[in-house]
């Protein structure tokens, strides 16, 4: 991209591209949404907002949602009984749910509400993490609950030494729903990739935004840029190019419900930049894309959070 472009070098990033892919990661494991490396000394960590319960037709139990995703999985070639026990366990589990639902308030889920891993960390992993003092180990858990003002999910965010943890809690407490089936991640391991990466172009100046618009630049640089882009030449670098969508760490941030503004630390005032984003989806698979990672499993929320543990 700086060959094309030599102004869009400055703006050039490192990241790491998680590629989250369904499996059965341990507590040992940089993983989404698996089991995390929690202390058994050391509390759950729970969420003390008020949480609505509003029927927006959209929130299930998580038995319900884990049954859901396991029956898609079926495939006409599985053998009889391949995922008996587990279907039976997660049927069992989303009747008790349902009793508790229709015997209405008090609901289970009133605060405190247990959060809920996304996801776990290493260094050793993803060396582009720039852990606090000793640790080397990220963990990220959040409430799927949406909370005010942004309607995302209330994150915490914790760094630790993976080898000062003695005994394991081995079965931590869950919240009872989510308010969308998304806010409850899938088991998944990592294949983390490094990539460079530049600014969706929201993030550019105007003058910037103008150069990338200049469809006689692209020819005469030589890009293998396709014809039908010729009207719109900012759309390609915005789809193949700019801010990699997906999970990842570092790099710049993605856009979608809001144009680009600064986001300050809270305690310290200084402007933050990207730790991990948490996406929704690993590419668009309606257009192609030079980021299409072939095995890639759906990611679950949306969101980024920052070195300070702030969520944009």
């Amino acid at each position: 991209m700086s060959e094309v472009f030599p102004e869009l070098a400055p703006l050039a990033r490192p990241a790491i591209r998680l590629h989250p892919r369904p499996g059965s990661p341990s507590v040992q494991d940089s993983s989404v949404g698996g089991p995390l490396l929690w202390p058994a000394g050391e509390p759950w960590p729970h969420c003390e907002d008020v949480h609505l319960h509003v029927d927006t037709g959209f929130r299930e139990s998580l038995a319900e949602v884990r049954l859901g995703r396991l029956q898609s999985r079926w495939r006409p070639d599985d053998r009889p009984g391949t995922y008996a026990a587990e279907v039976e366990a997660l049927r069992e589990r989303a009747a008790r749910c349902a009793e508790r639902l229709d015997a209405g308030p008090p609901w289970p889920a009133e605060c405190p509400v247990p959060l809920l891993p996304v996801a776990q960390l290493f260094l050793r992993d993803i060396p582009l993490l720039r852990p606090p003092g000793q640790a080397d180990l990220l963990q990220v858990l959040w409430c799927p609950y949406e909370h005010e003002p942004d309607c995302k999910p209330a994150t915490a965010v914790f760094w630790r030494s993976a080898a000062k943890v003695g005994d394991i809690l081995t079965t931590p407490p869950e919240p009872y729903e989510a308010d969308y089936p998304g806010y409850v991640p899938e088991p998944c391991v990592l294949a983390p990739g490094t990539i460079t990466e530049y600014p969706n172009s929201l993030d550019l100046s105007p003058q910037l935004q103008r150069m990338l618009e200049d469809w006689n630049r692209w020819q005469a640089a030589g890009a293998a840029v396709d014809s039908s882009y010729a009207p719109y030449p900012r759309e390609f670098y915005s789809i193949h190019l700019g801010n990699a969508p997906g999970w990842k760490v570092g790099g710049w941030p993605p856009w979608g419900r809001t144009d680009p503004y600064p986001r300050y630390c809270a305690a310290c005032g200084v402007q933050m930049v990207p730790l991990l984003t948490i996406a929704s989806f690993e590419w668009d698979g309606s257009r192609p894309s030079e980021w299409c990672s072939h095995g890639s499993r759906f990611g679950s929320g949306c969101g980024v959070i920052c070195d300070s543990g702030g969520v944009g």
